[in-house]
Parts: structure tokens; C-alpha cells; sequence
């Protein structure tokens, strides 16, 4: 094969695919649409009456006995305080995220201008920038 029958050869093909995701694109929307369109209230209230039943059926609560509600209560503790330890680390994080940039900014402001006003004499004030445990605590609390 020469090469400009390779280049025909592989535009072909990407044109293909472009047509065969926007047909998939299409196909997706109508989807969700009649998906949407098909659960109407009534049809709910049968399913959630059919899973209840089923669910009633099934009898789960029969099998909990006092040590296996002690398994499950502490497996769904432990659960919470997963999520909760993944949500307190994400904030701190972003605590410090914020508490670096803030101390950027100030070492930023330190170095164009003063933050002292002329009429102080300049022993007496001491300008530093907050540490960075101190402007998390302080954007946490706010």
C-alpha cells in the first residue's frame, strides 16, 4: 500500500468512529429519556410495594442475633468514621492549601511594602506572617 492509501485508510476509519459515537450519543439520550419518561408515580409506588414485599419476604431480621447486631452495628461505625476521617483530612488539606497561599501573600506584601504605619516607631510593632497551623485554625472557625 502506498502511503496516501494508508492516509485514505485511516481517515475512513476515524470518520467511522466519529459517526459510530455520535450514533452511541444518540442512542444514550433517547435512553435516559424514555427512562425517564417510563417511571411515572404509579410505577414507582408498584415497585417500591414488590421490593417491600420481597424484602419482608426474605425475613433478614430473622438471622440478626444479638452477636451478629453487634457485627453490623460495628461495621457501619467503623464505616462512619472512615468517611468522616476522609472528609476531616480533605478539609484540613485544603486548609492548608489555603493557609500556604495566604502566607505567600503576606511574604509577598512583606517584601513590596511595609505593613507598619509611619507615625509607629518601628521597634515597638512587629508584623509576621500568621503560621500556617494558626490560618487554618482561623478559616476552619470561620
Amino acid at each position: 500500500m502506498r502511503f496516501e492509501q494508508l492516509l485514505q485508510h485511516v481517515q475512513r476509519a476515524e470518520q467511522r468512529v466519529e459517526l459510530r459515537a455520535t450514533h452511541t450519543q444518540v442512542q444514550w439520550i433517547t435512553l435516559k429519556q424514555a427512562w425517564r419518561a417510563g417511571w411515572t408515580p404509579g410505577r414507582i409506588v408498584i415497585a417500591g410495594v414488590v421490593s417491600g414485599f420481597l424484602v419482608g419476604r426474605a425475613e433478614p431480621l430473622r438471622t440478626l442475633t444479638g452477636a451478629r447486631w453487634m457485627q453490623m452495628f460495628t461495621a457501619v461505625s467503623s464505616f462512619l468514621a472512615t468517611a468522616q476521617a476522609a472528609a476531616a483530612a480533605e478539609t484540613a488539606e485544603q486548609a492548608a492549601d489555603t493557609a500556604q497561599d495566604a502566607q505567600e501573600q503576606a511574604e509577598g506584601l512583606a517584601d513590596d511594602e511595609p505593613m507598619v504605619d509611619e507615625a509607629f516607631d518601628e521597634d515597638e510593632i512587629v508584623v509576621t506572617a500568621p503560621r500556617p497551623a494558626e490560618a487554618a485554625t482561623e478559616l476552619s472557625e470561620r
